[in-house]
């Protein structure tokens, strides 16, 4: 039996890991995202600070988890809230999905602010400076939130990687695609929000354009890149 020195070990074990990171790469550059496109509808609901979920639930409380999102580490509470506009129009038990964050805000669809009597801007989450606030009434106490009530605008959350494979970044737009029987659609402004490696691929949309287009019964959905519209203006 043939005896391998150590250099022609050392040129075999080169060559192997060459075939497998050149293969590695080709996989890279043709495979689809990681994850399955997923589009899920947001239901109206809030984010509090640990401060105020104390202020509405008493002190020391701490939210409590029912049901696990789709993105990991978030969930939507077992505690609810209601929502109070102007002229005393209400929204009762109203869901609070966790973990608490630095600032409080609700999220509702146009026919919620219809009902509400509120006209509310249509934002990033988290964009809340100069949106209108309600009050917010637990089962122990009160507040009255001096702004962050928005309708929030249609995204997509991505992973770097899956950024990387639609060529797009954090803050662009994208088109969302729906196939739904006799309500095919066309999404159009989808923002992009970019995380980390753990963020899955997942498009919010709200129950007024969930039911617009029919989401429940579609067949097919599908992202694409929004390209700048031609001028069709004429110059003399």
């Amino acid at each position: 039996m043939a005896t391998l020195s150590r250099d022609d070990v050392e040129r075999v074990v080169r060559s192997i890991l060459s075939q497998h990171v050149g293969n590695s790469a080709a996989t890279s550059a043709t495979a689809g995202p990681p994850n399955p496109l997923v589009v899920n509808i947001s239901a109206r609901h809030c984010h509090l600070t640990q401060e105020h979920v104390e202020v509405l639930f008493g002190k020391g409380h701490q939210l409590t988890p029912m049901k696990w999102l789709y993105q990991e580490g978030y969930y939507a509470a077992e505690e609810t809230v209601a929502i109070v506009g102007p002229r005393r129009r209400m929204l009762p038990e109203v869901r609070i999905l966790g973990p608490c964050r630095g600032d409080s805000q609700v999220e509702l669809a146009f026919t919620d602010s219809i009902s509400l009597g509120l006209e509310l801007p249509v934002r990033i989450s988290g964009d809340v400076q100069g949106t209108p606030g309600c009050l917010i009434v637990g089962p122990k106490g009160s507040l009255e939130l001096k702004q962050g009530v928005i309708r929030a605008m249609r995204h997509v959350h991505m992973n770097p990687r899956e950024m990387a494979y639609y060529g797009v970044k954090s803050g662009d737009e994208m088109h969302l695609r729906v196939e739904s029987p006799g309500c095919t659609t066309v999404l159009e402004n989808v923002a992009v929000r970019g995380g980390d490696d753990k963020i899955k691929l997942e498009v919010h949309l709200d129950t007024d354009e969930g039911n617009a287009i029919n989401l429940t019964n579609a067949t097919k959905v599908e992202l694409t890149v929004a390209k700048p519209h031609a001028c069709a203006c004429k110059t003399h």
